[in-house]
């Protein structure tokens, strides 16, 4: 008698532990969102000239180079590894890309040679890192900075410029008074969306960040899930490098060399674990969405472009403290 008295009061003490458990996960899947609420009302009402079509239009465009480069970065992270060679992907495909164009070569295989040659590069790193067992953050490390100074090499310190409309259209170029840049960046998202949601293999990349072990106990190829992973990050780089070429119209020493930083808070404020196996899409696009409003936020404001690095700083600081307190606390 006694035991089912127990049973009975503990049943709706564990339904209830439960209910708050999953509202607080919810909450803390989409605190970005909320964050980015919050932000956007602030700055609105400190200077209503934030709410302009033309100001919500430049964090949309600012919003893509950043939002692209962040969603190839989480499929890495969310494997429980790290590429720290996104931003020298970036910035050495596309003077590559431009650099052969302005010698004569079509426009139009000038950016498949970028997108290619991100493509190769997130596959060596995948390689290396998989096969050949090399610490991601030493390996990618070091292919950073390889390409870094490779493009410090092809361009002697000189920008390369003069690049034809049809190239910089996807960056400069607009369809009925609409920017066309934040076109592909949201298409990018809308397909990993589904890819992550529908497939093998965005399931398999979940698995192989939460338990490399299991993953491959039940039939995952691991190694090649960690090389897609790290393809699909240097293959969107490139496409960054691309995208942000067109829409400067120039490709520069320092080209995208501050956007590493950026990139990763975006994505660890969007949900996407350090320790891997955790994020989703959603919570990504709501992190670069979030970083963009704070920067241009600032900016419309008049405050220093020192405050304005100080602030990108402290989001670093607190995407970090969140996974943080996220790993320790939450179970999922």
């Amino acid at each position: 008698m006694s035991t089912k008295v127990n049973l009975e009061t503990s049943t709706p003490k564990t339904k209830q532990s439960l209910k708050s458990s999953n509202i607080v996960s919810l909450l803390s899947n989409n605190i970005v969102w909320l964050l980015l609420i919050l932000a956007i009302l602030i700055m609105g009402i400190v200077n209503p000239i934030f709410f302009s079509p033309s100001i919500l239009q430049n964090i949309l465009v600012q919003t893509a180079v950043l939002g692209v480069l962040t969603a190839g970065l989480a499929h890495v992270l969310i494997i429980g590894e790290i590429d720290l060679s996104i931003t020298g992907v970036l910035a050495f495909s596309a003077g590559i890309g431009t650099f052969l164009m302005n010698r004569g070569l079509n426009w139009f295989l000038a950016i498949i040679i970028i997108v290619l040659f991100g493509l190769l590069i997130g596959i060596i790193n995948g390689i290396l890192i998989a096969k050949f067992k090399a610490a991601a953050l030493i390996e990618t490390l070091a292919m950073g900075l390889i390409l870094e100074g490779a493009l410090m090499a092809l361009t002697q310190g000189r920008s390369i410029i003069n690049f034809p409309d049809a190239f910089t259209w996807i960056g400069k170029g607009s369809i009925f008074g609409i920017p066309v840049l934040p076109i592909p960046f949201l298409l990018v998202y809308l397909v990993i969306y589904f890819i992550w949601k529908k497939t093998i293999f965005g399931r398999s990349l979940f698995a192989t960040g939460g338990n490399p072990t299991s993953a491959h106990v039940s039939g995952i190829n691991v190694d090649r899930i960690k090389i897609y992973a790290f393809a699909v990050s240097g293959a969107l780089a490139g496409f960054s490098g691309y995208l942000l070429s067109a829409y400067m119209g120039a490709v520069t020493m320092t080209f995208g060399s501050d956007l590493l930083m950026y990139t990763l808070a975006a994505a660890v404020i969007g949900g996407v674990s350090l320790s891997g196996g955790r994020g989703n899409i959603s919570g990504v696009l709501g992190g670069v969405l979030l970083l963009t409003v704070i920067q241009i936020g600032l900016q419309v404001l008049g405050i220093s472009s020192y405050f304005v690095t100080m602030a990108g700083g402290a989001m670093i600081f607190i995407a970090v403290m969140i996974d943080a307190t996220k790993t320790r606390y939450l179970k999922y």
